[in-house]
């Protein structure tokens, strides 16, 4: 082996999990912090368990609700904007009055 090429090894590196779980062990990082791990994991416990551990569902429920606001909005203000012939006709005629 090339020397002086390969990283630095930890023999008592630390992983860290999420539940409280600390793992002593050997590798070139020296602490490393982990979301699960074989104490917590449903696999290992039997236990079911909803991990989002980002927030994805929350943020899409977030944008999902501000999108629907938006929306009505839009639609509120195309109803606004929405006239009928007789209104047209009604401004057209007040602006040739107005021109004469």
């Amino acid at each position: 082996m090339k020397k002086n090429i390969h990283p630095k090894y930890n023999s008592a590196s630390k992983i860290t999990c999420a539940c409280g779980n600390v793992i002593e062990t050997g590798s070139t990082i020296s602490e490393m912090k982990i979301e699960i791990c074989g104490a917590c994991h449903p696999l290992y416990t039997g236990k079911k368990k909803v991990m989002d551990a980002t927030g994805r569902v929350d943020r899409f429920k977030k944008l999902a609700e501000k999108t629907a606001v938006k929306k009505s909005v839009v639609v509120k203000k195309k109803e606004k904007s929405v006239k009928t012939k007789a209104e047209i006709k009604k401004v057209v005629s007040k602006k040739k009055k107005a021109k004469k």
